[in-house]
């Protein structure tokens, strides 16, 4: 897993619950053992096992369930200050709501714009009906829709739309190569893409930095 991924799991454990429980989590997965007191790194790789031991300590320690906490992460990718690079990039998607919902397809071009590295699961939008969508996450760590569900709701209270959001299940899949993977499917209902104001984003301006 990239140090950038990890590194934002420890900022939000620390944001969200504080320094101290950061460090319970840490110590409890074997962490500060490995890594030392600062944690992850960004720039680094790391093993996905390690990223799944802080999970599943979190789970633990805070009596959160994972799914719960996948979603909180997602929001605070979008929502804290400390994120906003994030924000910006993703913003970048469209002028509305349902504008960035149409640039999914391209995340994981523009990511690699930015950290060549950085592997993202595959992100496709069909469209279910009228204001209606599907999203479809494959071949990504094991719940990172619900990651995404957290972006999305973000994201949506960050245009100023009304959207109604479900997670709708992992999904094994075997691939032609014999290789395991999931597909992950999100239901999006855009009821009003400007119910109202949101943040203030200008992308003429912000382009212009």
């Amino acid at each position: 897993m990239h140090g950038l991924v990890n590194k934002a799991l420890q900022s939000f454990i620390s944001d969200a619950f504080g320094a101290a429980v950061w460090r319970d989590v840490a110590q409890h997965a074997g962490i500060t053992q490995l890594l030392g007191a600062d944690g992850f790194e960004a720039m680094q790789s790391y093993d996905d096992a390690l990223t799944e031991a802080v999970l599943d300590s979190a789970v633990v320690l805070l009596r959160r369930p994972r799914d719960s906490l996948l979603e909180d992460l997602g929001t605070y990718l979008i929502s804290h200050e400390r994120m906003e690079p994030l924000r910006r990039l993703l913003r970048f998607g469209g002028v509305s709501f349902t504008d960035f919902l149409y640039s999914l397809d391209d995340l994981q071009g523009r990511s690699h714009l930015a950290v060549p590295d950085l592997a993202l699961p595959d992100l496709a939008l069909s469209e279910a009906g009228a204001d209606s969508f599907l999203l479809t996450c494959s071949d990504g760590p094991v719940g990172f829709g619900h990651v995404m569900v957290g972006i999305l709701r973000a994201l949506a209270d960050d245009y100023g739309a009304l959207v109604v959001l479900e997670h709708r299940g992992i999904r094994r899949t075997d691939g032609a190569d014999g290789t395991a993977g999931t597909v992950e499917l999100i239901e999006i209902e855009v009821h009003d893409p400007a119910y109202h104001a949101g943040r203030r984003f200008d992308l003429a301006t912000e382009a212009a930095r």
